[in-house]
C-alpha cells in the first residue's frame, strides 16, 4: 500500500468528486487556498501510477486523470 500525503489525498478526492478527471488549471484553482506546489504533487502521484497526464509536468491545459487509488 502506498503512503499518501494530506495534499495527495486532497487531490485524489477532488478528482473523484469530478468523475476522475479535471483540467490542471481547474485543479490548481481548487487547491490554491489549501496548499502550494500542485505540479510537484501531481508529478509524485504520476510516479506512483495514481494519476496520468501528458508530459513530465502538467501544463495549464493538461487533462489530469485518476488512474487508481491504492
Amino acid at each position: 500500500m502506498v503512503e499518501l500525503s494530506v495534499e495527495e489525498k486532497f487531490i485524489i478526492d477532488k478528482l473523484k468528486d469530478n468523475g476522475g478527471e479535471l483540467k490542471y488549471k481547474e485543479l490548481q484553482t481548487v487547491c490554491q487556498d489549501e496548499f502550494e506546489g500542485v505540479r510537484l504533487i501531481l508529478k509524485k502521484l504520476k510516479e506512483k501510477h495514481i494519476v496520468s497526464y501528458e508530459g513530465l509536468i502538467p501544463g495549464f491545459s493538461a487533462d489530469i486523470k485518476l488512474d487508481k487509488v491504492s
